[in-house]
């Protein structure tokens, strides 16, 4: 696979992450962040967000998306400032530009995609925004577009509040359709020549997320059917979590022959009656069936009920903290690592997919601007210019 570079305007959370998935490919990614304003810290907010664990601009919350990565300082509110943009662009032969800063911004700046197309006709422009571009002020908050696509609406407790998801969901879906989309711009490009636009909406790759739900306001559906249901599934019954002697466990029946075996087991044998052979039966005794099945589990320990469950093939899991997830054996052998200046190897997040080309230990994230003079000379800028730019405010 030939190696790309990528020239990414980031910050927060949903660009990083999907440039990361470049940077885990080999491939050259270079981050862009802004001079020195005088009215807060430089560069990206989450450079000082979490613990101190490698200096000030590099806490805990910015290590994992942004290992691999090189860092630039431009000042593109002055036009030279942009002319370095451009001929970075050209200079380097930038496959893809990716931005996530509000719409409005675009032009301001010099990074909308005709400004940038004719420095480079073949370039592959990619910016992620809240709402897409016909709503140029909105700005793209994951929790925020939590709420607003309904994923509140539809996590947590029937007689609870609306709750977030524990994971930034529609920020890492929003940084997903970025890599697949650049994916098969290049592709495209490869055929054609061209290049091309992407826009992501965070908005609207939320909504595409609504699969079971969306679609049943046509179907004159209860509206119990979508809201809120805690851990139970309204369809599949019984799939929910249940107590244990010592913890929980969740259990899914996803068909008529799982039912079967779950009630074939001597403990659950109790819970099974004609009525509840089918799941349109077990439907109609949702609640009773989830109170039966919890009296059941809460009598015996966790491993006693995943070892009969295993042997039955019933669909189930304990329910892990993240340090037991991290020391699963399929993905503790499969975790990314960086190693800090002091020798310290830090273990994050395994990649989405296998790929035998792919980079599973990756430097550490850089330093705010700490890659500007080395960039600039590449692409042809002098030094004595560089140090009259520094001095004018243009990079850092």
């Amino acid at each position: 696979m030939k190696k790309r570079t990528i020239l990414s305007m980031e910050q927060a959370l949903s660009m990083p992450y999907a440039t990361l998935r470049f940077a885990q490919l080999g491939w050259r990614v270079i981050r862009i962040e802004s001079t020195p304003a005088g009215d807060g810290l430089p560069g990206d907010p989450n450079r000082y967000i979490g613990g101190k664990v490698l200096d000030d601009d590099r806490r805990s919350y910015f290590i994992a998306p942004n290992v691999g990565k090189e860092a630039i300082a431009l000042n593109l509110k002055d036009p030279q400032g942009q002319a370095l943009l451009r001929r970075i662009i050209q200079a380097l032969d930038v496959d893809v530009f990716c931005c996530n800063t509000v719409p409005r911004r675009y032009a301001q700046l010099g990074i909308d995609y005709d400004s940038l197309r004719a420095a480079k006709p073949d370039l592959i422009w990619a910016g992620i925004s809240a709402l897409g571009p016909d709503y140029p002020d909105a700005p793209g908050y994951d929790p925020v577009l939590q709420a607003m696509a309904g994923y509140m609406e539809l996590t947590g407790d029937a007689a609870g509040p609306p709750t977030l998801a524990g994971v930034p969901l529609i920020d890492l879906k929003a940084g997903d359709e970025v890599y697949a989309n650049v994916m098969l711009a290049l592709l495209e490009r490869a055929e054609s020549g061209q290049g091309r636009r992407i826009d992501v909406s965070m908005l609207q790759a939320a909504t595409s997320w609504l699969i079971t739900t969306l679609p049943l306001l046509d179907f004159d559906c209860d509206p119990g059917e979508i809201t809120r249901c805690g851990n139970e599934h309204r369809k599949f019954i019984p799939t929910n979590v249940y107590p244990t002697a010592d913890g929980f466990i969740y259990v899914a029946i996803g068909s008529d022959v799982q039912w079967k075996r779950l009630t074939e087991l001597s403990r659950f044998a109790s819970i099974a009656t004609p009525g509840r052979a089918t799941n349109e039966g077990r439907h109609r005794e949702r609640e009773a069936i989830h109170r039966d099945l919890a009296a059941v589990t809460q009598r015996y320990p966790t491993t006693e009920l995943t070892a009969d469950f295993r042997t039955a093939t019933i669909p189930h899991a304990p329910i892990h903290d993240i340090p037991a997830v991290r020391d699963m054996e399929a993905v503790h052998r499969r975790l990314t690592t960086t190693t800090f200046p002091d020798g310290r190897t830090i273990h994050m997040q395994p990649m989405a997919v296998d790929l035998p080309e792919a980079r599973t230990a990756l430097n550490p994230p850089p330093r705010y601007g700490q890659d500007t003079l080395r960039v600039l000379r590449e692409a042809g800028v002098e030094d004595a210019v560089c140090e009259t730019l520094r001095a004018q405010g243009v990079i850092a």
